[in-house]
């Protein structure tokens, strides 16, 4: 282990770099590339552990979960086509899984499901979901308890797990949302209500590690079923389990708030055990009887506390103090646990397993905790340390635009279709769409720098664009897209004028001609001094990329860290005659192509209006999967929305 006297030196190089938008040697995500270029070494297509046959197993599900929030980081598609190779290589065309036993109402199983999702949503391949809705008809058949708590498995009666919490629940809650059963809500919420309810000891707050509400169990208290110790990746599983469902829990839920409860509760718990000292918590916390010297500080689930505590923060459901917590943590995790070995990235100080019961018996007692095995590079340990860095590495950016609201218009551009479950919903540069026409990645990237992206479903009026620093436009419909479409009329053009008078950012995205509406689009962009012209450039032919490659050169207003850019079929943007503009206002060519205008930006009032003539940052032309990486589309996103939070804090 690194002694302990290099955290400050970490904490001040990290606040630094990060300050600067750089990534240094000291930044989470520097250390996160390098666990998962471990992992990808190690593990190349399948989870192949200890040198046993690869099976369906959570522990793929973690290190995956981990390579998805770097692949949202990065814009790197090698993470996500790793991530697909891992899935394939269980399942089959059909959607069939490899070595997968509905029977065993295992919920461990079920962890790999959100990845499924993933996969799902992203390509469309109905084969994901065929193999996600298996483990969903194992969740509706899963044996329960007295209470309807899901045992963890089918060989544990009566046991609830907080393992089980991580491993069945945020899956569930997605698949919920998909499936639009909302009824299931309230059965995600009453798991979680249950185990506090018997596993939270009053006097530390702590939860223990399972209950047995048969009582029947060898290692059950008699009186309350309760294990003996609290293992601190158990709660590790139960807090990343609550930030993740709080995901898809709808904003309304009258349970909602009551998980958010739990989660604070669990946290003022969780902070009283953390060493002042490290900054990390020890395998079995709050344990001071006979062999406590033997307790160690633990990897996975300091990284566990880390991501849930930072994700906490980062959506609103803990106070900003809490950061302190998450920084020292993720100090401690990297002075600790963190050694460069032979050109490689090791995590050290993850106990191998810990249960309860089966064979041979583990009663849960301190001395079997402290008999298990603690390895290097477990994946359990990696894929939980990734998610932290992932957390962690947001933290200085989310400060930039938080409090502002980034609304995307879902009235001009209105078009619907039929989900897999036979449910109209909307698509087509819609925040919550992963596939290819989808600004899911451009929704993160906002999000990213503390924005709260929220969708516009009915006309714009005052009262609606109030509270909204950044309004998106793009692509309104033509009559061939929708039947009956809704033009930008005269009374929304007066609303949205005076909203960017007052100091507004307006983001209007074309589309090539025959694609977009543009009669009342320009009626719109004139206001500004902008025209889109109705014609369709950059026609690109198969995978030759080049075609519709444009240079964007050195000092650019807008895109500071991007050199080359990729749009296909396009309309340019012209700008009106300067006579037509009053009181200062006026409106540019920010960036071009050969002779053709690319993007104009226009001065109004207070605020900014930028015009494209292209939808351009839907995740098809962001997410690295097909254009070369030499291609910088995710970056100029990037660079984008930078300088709009920067003009919000600027008006």
């Amino acid at each position: 282990m690194k002694k302990l006297f290099f955290i400050l030196p970490v904490i001040l190089f990290l606040n630094t770099a990060l300050s600067q938008g750089k990534e240094s040697s000291s930044s989470p995500s520097f250390y996160a590339k390098g666990i998962a270029a471990t992992v990808m070494s190690t593990w190349k297509d399948s989870f192949a552990i200890d040198d046993k046959p690869a099976k369906w197993t959570y522990d793929m599900g973690v290190i995956l979960k981990g390579m998805q929030g770097l692949w949202y980081y990065t814009g790197d598609g090698k993470y996500f086509q790793y991530i697909r190779k891992c899935i394939d290589f269980f399942v089959d065309s059909t959607g069939s899984i490899r070595t997968y036993k509905f029977e065993d109402f295992n919920l461990d199983n079920i962890n790999n499901g959100r990845i499924l999702l993933l996969l799902y949503r992203v390509t469309g391949e109905k084969k994901y979901w065929i193999a996600a809705t298996q483990l969903r008809q194992q969740l509706s058949k899963q044996p329960r308890n007295m209470e309807g708590g899901f045992w963890h498995k089918k060989i544990y009666p009566d046991q609830m797990w907080l393992d089980g919490l991580y491993m069945a629940e945020p899956f569930y809650a997605e698949y919920v949302l998909l499936s639009h059963d909302s009824a299931a809500y309230n059965d995600i919420a009453g798991q979680f209500i249950s185990i506090e309810k018997h596993c939270r000891d009053p006097k530390s707050g702590l939860l223990y590690h399972a209950w047995d509400a048969s009582k029947n169990e060898n290692w059950a208290n008699k009186i309350t079923g309760l294990s003996p110790n609290f293992w601190a990746r158990a709660m590790g599983w139960y807090a990343c389990a609550l930030v993740d469902i709080l995901d898809y829990f709808p904003a309304g839920h009258p349970k909602r708030k009551t998980l958010i409860n739990i989660l604070n509760r669990l946290v003022t718990a969780l902070e009283k055990q953390q060493d002042k000292i490290s900054g990390l918590w020890y395998d079995v916390l709050n344990y001071n009887g006979p062999g406590k010297e033997k307790n160690y500080f633990e990897s996975s689930a300091s990284s566990q506390f880390v991501y849930a505590i930072a994700k906490g923060v980062r959506m609103g459901y803990l106070p900003g103090i809490k950061i302190r917590i998450a920084e020292k943590g993720y100090n401690g995790l990297v002075n600790n646990f963190i050694k460069i070995e032979n050109d490689q990235e090791n995590l050290y100080g993850t106990v191998k397993v810990s249960g309860l019961g089966g064979k041979p018996y583990r009663d849960g007692s301190f001395d079997y905790y402290m008999s298990e095995p603690v390895v290097v590079n477990d994946p359990k340990g990696m894929g939980t340390f990734l998610q932290a860095c992932n957390e962690m590495e947001l933290q200085e950016t989310i400060s930039k635009g938080k409090g502002e609201t980034v609304l995307l218009d879902n009235y001009f551009n209105h078009e619907l279709k039929k989900d897999i479950t036979g449910t109209e919903i909307n698509w087509h540069y819609v925040w919550d769409e992963m596939d290819n026409g989808g600004y899911s990645l451009f929704g993160y990237i906002f999000n990213k720098y503390g924005l709260q992206t929220n969708t516009l479903a009915v006309a714009p009026d005052a009262d609606k664009l109030r509270n909204a620093t950044v309004y998106i436009i793009v692509d309104p419909d033509t009559d061939k897209e929708t039947m009956f479409p809704n033009y930008i009329e005269t009374k929304d053009i007066k609303v949205i004028t005076d909203w960017v008078k007052k100091g507004g950012v307006l983001l209007l995205m074309g589309n090539d001609l025959g694609n977009a509406e543009f009669e009342h689009f320009n009626r719109l962009a004139e206001k500004f001094g902008i025209h889109f012209d109705e014609n369709s450039k950059n026609h690109v032919e198969g995978n030759h990329f080049e075609q519709g490659t444009i240079m964007i050169p050195a000092g650019n207003t807008i895109f500071k860290n991007t050199s080359k850019v990729y749009i296909k079929e396009l309309t340019t943007v012209s700008v009106v005659k300067q006579n037509k503009f009053k009181n200062g206002n006026s409106a540019a060519i920010e960036l071009k192509n050969g002779m053709d205008n690319i993007l104009a930006i226009a001065s109004y009032g207070k605020g900014k209006v930028l015009a494209a003539g292209d939808p351009w940052f839907y995740n098809e032309y962001l997410d690295g999967r097909k254009l070369p990486g030499d291609i910088g589309n995710y970056h100029a996103a990037d660079d984008l929305v930078y300088w709009i939070v920067d003009q919000t804090r600027k008006k």
